[in-house]
């Protein structure tokens, strides 16, 4: 298979291709940004596979970066963009099952395709627009096939993340999972647990994002890769009822982890337990539980002032996303107007502040001082006290004297 017309981002890093050919080695643009291109999606990344070792291809560009180079790959600089060029290699055995315990750089193309996991990420593309496809990766794309290079099992005991990615790919790509390759990754879950939390928190981010997350869900909970991801085990019937919603589909982070925490959890300190254990960070764990403080008020339809100014709008509005797949959307029209007829959308926007306090009315500082802000807080943002200073410092001597 030839392409007429390599992409905008192929034909930037053209120069960077025929610099290494025209040493004498052997250069193809490999991986992930052939198949988005076959597919016709957007690329990310364009990584450059050769026949040139580190050291060769430092010879050869004048800015280069070690980046990886102990595995091979040098970043090269050209204008204001960096590409990543990885020597061809082959790769020893994996004892911990997520690194090789040594890598051989090679001068054949074949030897560094064949390690790669999915034959449709085993694809690479000459300078003239040659696909070369050694492992039938251009029938499974056709087909909508996910599926191992060569002996699954070989693939995922070297790297057990792999088995993540093969249900991640079929969210993402909407493909299916070959047989062969599905029961390999059953029968490998277990080496899952050999891999680092943050490893398969990405994996399972972009599972979840992707364009038909039922059909990674499905594999996920299929070959019992969710037993060997933090605090998932018991969580199986959770997941046997998500794909059983007709309109499954998240729009960030947020909504997916909500949807999840709702469907098995209580409260904040247990969603808080269960995102810390999957090293997500503090930002997100605030957002969801704000999201899912917001989606348990549109379950029973009761949102007044305080919880629209202390949970914030943005979360209503993600949590009724949720509440959409979940059969109880809410009218968000009626949300935002009584949030847009808040006194106040902050604190700082209070008119009166601990400094008045002190200085005006001879407040000390501590729990009254504290107490008597929030009291007026509450108040202002009721409407049961309008936001101006004069007005606020009475009150607050009011609740001085009581």
């Amino acid at each position: 298979m030839k392409l007429i017309k390599l992409p905008l981002e192929f034909q930037k890093a053209r120069i960077i291709l025929e610099k290494i050919r025209n040493a004498g080695f052997e250069a193809y643009f490999v991986g992930g940004s052939v198949r988005d291109t076959l597919l016709g999606l957007p690329l990310h990344d364009v990584d450059i596979a050769t026949s040139a070792y580190p050291a060769e291809v430092k010879q050869i560009f004048k800015k280069t970066v070690d980046t990886g180079i102990e595995h091979g790959t040098v970043t090269v600089l050209d204008h204001g963009d960096g590409y990543e060029v990885t020597t061809f290699r082959t790769e020893s055995t994996y004892q911990d099952y997520r690194r090789p315990d040594s890598v051989e750089f090679v001068r054949s193309l074949e030897d560094d395709l064949k390690r790669r996991d999915l034959t449709i990420n085993a694809l690479a593309l000459s300078l003239d627009g040659e696909v070369i496809d050694l492992f039938g990766g251009l029938e499974d794309l056709k087909k909508g096939l996910i599926k191992a290079v060569g002996n699954p099992n070989e693939r995922y005991h070297e790297d057990a993340l792999r088995m993540m990615r093969t249900v991640r790919f079929a969210s993402q790509l909407d493909f299916e999972i070959e047989a062969t390759t599905l029961k390999a990754v059953a029968e490998n879950a277990y080496l899952l647990e050999k891999i680092a939390v943050e490893r398969i928190n990405v994996e399972w981010t972009k599972l979840l994002l992707g364009k038909n997350p039922k059909k990674g869900i499905t594999g996920f909970i299929e070959t019992q890769l969710f037993a060997y991801c933090p605090m998932f085990k018991t969580m199986d019937q959770v997941f046997k009822k998500i794909p059983s919603l007709e309109q499954l589909h998240f729009n960030n982070e947020v909504t997916a982890w909500t949807l999840v925490c709702y469907l098995s959890l209580d409260n904040h300190k247990q969603v808080s337990k269960l995102l810390k254990a999957w090293k997500c960070s503090n930002e997100l764990i605030a957002n969801v539980q704000n999201c899912f403080s917001a989606l348990a008020l549109l379950k029973i339809g009761q949102i007044d002032a305080w919880n629209l100014y202390t949970i914030g709008l943005p979360s209503f509005e993600m949590a009724n996303y949720v509440a959409d797949m979940l059969g109880f959307p809410r009218d968000m029209t009626t949300i935002q107007d009584s949030y847009k007829a808040l006194p106040i959308k902050n604190k700082k926007e209070l008119a009166i502040n601990g400094g008045n306090l002190i200085k005006d009315l001879q407040f000390t500082p501590g729990p009254l001082l504290g107490k008597t802000l929030n009291t007026i807080e509450k108040k202002v943002v009721s409407g049961e006290l309008r936001n101006e200073l004069s007005l606020l410092e009475i009150a607050a001597r009011k609740i001085q004297n009581d």
